[in-house]
């Protein structure tokens, strides 16, 4: 029997306040990160993704106080991600009540971070954000970003993951910058590259837009599909999702 597929609600949080935008930019308010959250615990949400996008491009640190809010809220594991720059702030975060740790651009100008982190708190604390998208010149023809998608990282997507694979990460979020907010659907060939080359979990993220496109992104190889502007704008629900998985064969909780 196979894990079940988790379906995860991201929060990208920006000023207190939940918002969406298409690739990163033209940001909509989509609510009280606390409230959604709420809701998609009871909706049964498996996991909460909480990202504060603006912490590292503005050089501050997450909003303690609203995870705090969050954990007590809800019953499911939470990741946290954004700012997040030394063993300190993943300790800080830990006891504010999330259960995992995102990083991202901290990661990328110091890799040891993630073996740091791995070997204090555990890889299942260890959650590697990438924001990859196409570039021609890459070996595997998907680099890294940052700052939103605004920056490249110089580096290989693919090559990147397996990195920090191997220096302690649990598990990768693979965030397709080229479909972000779209819901065109999953970025496919981005999800089986990663696949092909870690054995740890990938969750899938940017793209979702309909029932259908979840069930792709675990046949490419995906553990896990992460969504956000269809969420928080009603046009689907966590049932609908799960609903969708389970009739297209994959276990769900």
């Amino acid at each position: 029997m196979s894990l079940a597929v988790r379906v995860i609600p991201c929060l990208d949080v920006d000023a207190g306040r939940v918002v969406k935008g298409i690739n990163f930019k033209e940001l909509r308010d989509a609510g009280d990160p606390v409230e959604l959250a709420r809701t998609y615990d009871a909706e049964g949400a498996d996991e909460l993704t909480f990202l504060d996008i603006s912490a590292s491009h503005e050089g501050r640190a997450t909003t303690l106080e609203m995870v705090s809010a969050t954990a007590e809220q809800v019953f499911i594991p939470l990741t946290v991600g954004g700012g997040i720059r030394t063993v300190d702030d993943v300790d800080t975060m830990l006891r504010a009540g999330a259960d995992k740790i995102a990083v991202n651009t901290a990661a990328i100008h110091r890799p040891e971070l993630v073996a740091e982190i791995a070997d204090r708190f555990g890889n299942q604390v260890l959650v590697l954000s990438v924001d990859a998208r196409r570039a021609a010149g890459t070996d595997s023809g998907f680099e890294v970003t940052t700052h939103g998608g605004r920056k490249s990282a110089g580096l290989d997507a693919i090559a990147w993951a397996v990195q920090a694979a191997e220096l302690g990460a649990g598990e990768i979020l693979l965030n397709a910058m080229d479909a972000d907010g779209t819901t065109s659907g999953f970025d496919l060939e981005l999800i089986r590259a990663v696949r092909r080359e870690v054995s740890i979990p990938v969750i899938a993220s940017g793209g979702a837009g309909a029932v259908e496109h979840f069930p792709p992104a675990v046949e490419a190889g995906a553990d896990a599909v992460l969504a956000a502007t269809v969420f928080h704008f009603g046009t689907l629900r966590i049932g609908d999702v799960k609903q969708g998985l389970g009739d297209a064969g994959y276990p769900v909780r």
